[in-house]
């Protein structure tokens, strides 16, 4: 019973709880959000509009039965449970794509007070191509760009766009269980990459995406006029061919692709340079001290990944921050 009312509170009862305060005392926003991981990247998103008239708190959605995840989240936004002081911060997944064919993504377009990512997920703004250079400093010290993600994930986002377009159609048109999010994410696992020749894991991919084009092809004759559709709808929402990572399921990106290649550009890095304290013209002692005060400052690769903020200047992160802003236009009084 305790767990019921605490997650039915409604939006009322902090408008209410609001209003019993000083007219000085800054208003309270709570934002229930997804996961851990998910405090703090809203944080980043709301933390600028805190002002001295209001706050945020982000939350999980229960602190009774440590509910998580994004149905739990929008749960409290059915019927009277919703408000401008109570707001829902979700990952997009595919129902930004969906435009409202299923419940639960019009749920999250239609609510004014639900904000989404636009980007499939918080991990793939944390792998955010533009970004990862300066991960790898903050992992290794080391400044010399020895791999160029930008060129990397523009290519593997370009081989993976027409397959993209097949598993949105899926999951728009009920066919998923024919091409779900799990066969996709198998098909577009780069596998193999190496330093020395990281192209060899693209032909590998494009190999790979031809194939399965082939056989959907196959599976769905008569699909190419719809599917030229929905390929022009996705652009039109804002997805590129060079940019479709960062709407592709984000653990996946993360784990699978992003993690494992940035952990061998690292670990150059790291040797590169580990071999110049070796090889530096100084006492043994002093290089001894060296690279133990080097080990000591490295930091974790998904550690970084989590906790920097490059992605902020993205395109689908400034669209982010416009609703939130548009948000408050409507909430705050007319001068």
């Amino acid at each position: 019973m305790a767990s019921r009312i605490e997650d039915n509170i409604s939006s009322q009862y902090f408008e209410a709880a609001n209003a019993m305060k000083s007219k000085r005392a800054r208003r309270r926003i709570v934002a229930y959000v997804e996961s851990y991981d998910d405090i703090y990247f809203w944080r980043t998103v709301l933390g600028p509009f805190e002002n001295e008239q209001r706050y945020f708190e982000v939350m999980l959605p229960s602190k009774v039965q440590l509910l998580r995840g994004k149905k739990s989240v929008l749960m409290n936004f059915i019927g009277e449970h919703v408000g401008p002081d109570m707001i829902a911060c979700v990952d997009a997944d595919y129902d930004f794509l969906l435009q409202g064919s299923t419940p639960t993504s019009k749920q999250v377009l239609a609510s004014p007070y639900v904000f989404h990512t636009y980007v499939y997920a918080i991990e793939n703004y944390q792998c955010y191509a533009s970004s990862l250079h300066d991960v790898c400093v903050a992992v290794t010290l080391n400044d010399h760009h020895i791999f160029d993600f930008e060129d990397y994930f523009r290519r593997f986002s370009e081989i993976c766009f027409p397959l993209f377009v097949w598993s949105v159609w899926a999951y728009r048109t009920g066919n998923y269980p024919r091409f779900s999010l799990s066969d996709f994410n198998r098909v577009t696992e780069p596998g193999g990459f190496t330093m020395q020749d990281p192209e060899a894991s693209l032909q590998h991919l494009r190999r790979k995406v031809q194939t399965k084009l082939h056989d959907l092809q196959r599976k769905f004759p008569g699909n190419k006029d719809a599917y030229l559709k929905l390929k022009d709808e996705i652009k039109a929402l804002g997805v590129t061919p060079q940019t479709t990572y960062l709407y592709m399921q984000g653990h996946h990106i993360f784990d699978v692709v992003v993690a494992p290649i940035l952990g061998k550009v690292c670990r150059m890095l790291q040797q590169e340079r580990q071999g110049e304290i070796y090889q530096a013209q100084a006492h043994s002692t002093q290089k001894r001290n060296e690279m133990s005060c080097y080990e000591n400052s490295r930091q974790d690769i998904k550690v970084m990944l989590k906790k920097h903020t490059g992605y902020m200047g993205s395109a689908p992160f400034r669209r982010l921050l416009a609703d939130v802003q548009r948000y408050f236009d409507s909430i705050s009084p007319p001068a």
